[in-house]
């Protein structure tokens, strides 16, 4: 059985989020219906659909609201702002989903006032160059080690090199123990979750992250007392590298080749045989397609922090995927049965996985990858690919063209 340990480590949350259970639709039904059409991830369907009834209605809040959701899902981010901005003075989600569109862009002058609390304090004291990108055109950090997950070697603030975590459903995260060590000043407090248990969250500036020949300058940081896996000589990780760092870079974590490799984002992405496309849900939750044995594909999330194992799904869904289920050895997390799987085959277009450890859970939790976001989302998630899946491939996250290439 995977490390459980950590299979629920990304609950560190500005709030949490109430999740019910998934949203399965028909597709008898969501042959037309453009909500129907969004829930089962068929999202340029759904598009198409909401303009169609924005055409016949243009007071039609509901469809501008969808169409704009739609958009941030694609960062299309001027598209965001034409749909958003009308609706933003009445309706706090469209409001929170326009500021996250300014935030992608670090366009946090526009994004802080259509924040509220600690979000806006520290947007508020970025300045005019945040996320600056300095140094090389492109640049190749080796892994430190590949387990428990990805590591490198980052300076931050002009430090010694320090060692931090790989995690796509992470921000730019550091340990209270790195934070006091750089006498980072603390711009505002919230409270999170991590797990079950209440965590104060420090939000900052951190001033400078280098990771080989590039460096990123006036970057927004968290840090909290995290319970982080230990590297394997036993000693602690700085901190967490996530998606909001990935994402001001064309990021390839080539886990074949055992290395790093960023690119400025004007720089022409790898080739490609598997391209996929990418959406990303929230403020840092990478999601694409997948399929498990012949089921799909459907949305799934892409968490690679899930240490000891390769999939995060329900028993529900296994079952429908064709997936033997070990009801015979459960364990229990967050109060719930947690069953033990190993899948024939699961797959990201043409990159095949066998045999790989998986989890079945008999109920969602809030913040579980994959299914247990599908409310939150609004959209169906049939399984959350993570870190055992990964190792034999290269995975890159272009966030300007949305494309997910897996190799």
């Amino acid at each position: 059985m995977a490390d459980h340990r950590h299979l629920n480590r990304r609950g560190v949350l500005l709030g949490g989020a109430a999740v019910a259970g998934a949203l399965w639709t028909t597709p008898a039904a969501a042959a037309t219906d453009p909500d129907q059409l969004f829930r089962q991830g068929r999202f340029d369907e759904a598009d198409r659909g909401y303009a169609r009834r924005l055409r016949a209605d243009p007071g039609d809040t509901h469809a501008r609201g969808q169409r704009g959701y739609i958009a941030l899902l694609h960062n299309r981010f001027a598209d965001v702002e034409r749909l958003l901005t009308p609706l933003a003075g009445s309706d706090p989600v469209a409001r929170q989903r326009l500021a996250e569109s300014y935030v992608r862009q670090d366009r946090f002058d526009r994004a802080a006032p259509l924040s509220e609390g600690p979000l806006s304090k520290v947007y508020s004291q970025l300045g005019p160059n945040p996320w600056e990108v300095l140094g090389a055109r492109r640049t190749r950090v080796p892994f430190l080690g590949l387990d428990p997950l990805p590591h490198v070697a980052a300076s931050l603030d002009g430090g010694p090199p320090r060692p931090m975590l790989i995690d796509t459903y992470a921000v730019l995260t550091l340990h209270t123990v790195e934070a006091e060590r750089l006498g980072l000043r603390v711009l505002a407090t919230a409270q999170g979750v991590l797990g079950n248990r209440p965590v104060t969250l420090h939000l900052g500036v951190l001033g400078s992250l280098r990771l080989g020949d590039i460096e990123l300058r006036n970057l927004p940081v968290q840090w909290a007392d995290l319970d982080l896996p230990a590297l394997p000589d036993g000693s602690p990780p700085a901190g967490v590298l996530g998606t909001t760092v990935l994402y001001h870079l064309l990021s390839t974590l080539d886990y074949a080749g055992g290395a790093l490799l960023l690119r400025r984002k004007d720089e022409p992405a790898p080739y490609t045989t598997n391209p996929l496309p990418l959406w990303l849900a929230g403020d840092h939750f990478p999601c694409t397609l997948g399929t498990l044995r012949d089921y799909g594909p459907r949305v799934v999330t892409l968490d690679t922090g899930g240490v000891g194992h390769g999939l995060d799904t329900t028993a529900e869904i296994a079952e429908r995927a064709g997936i033997p289920v070990d009801y015979a050895h459960p364990e229990q997390v967050e109060g719930t049965d947690v069953y033990p799987i190993r899948p024939d085959r699961i797959a990201l277009g043409r990159a095949v996985a066998r045999n790989v450890r998986g989890n079945a859970v008999a109920a969602l939790w809030p913040g579980l990858p994959g299914p247990g976001q599908s409310a939150m989302f609004g959209f169906d998630v049939i399984a959350n690919f993570t870190h055992e899946y990964f190792r034999r491939f290269s995975v890159t996250f272009d966030y300007t063209a949305m494309r997910l290439s897996v190799n």
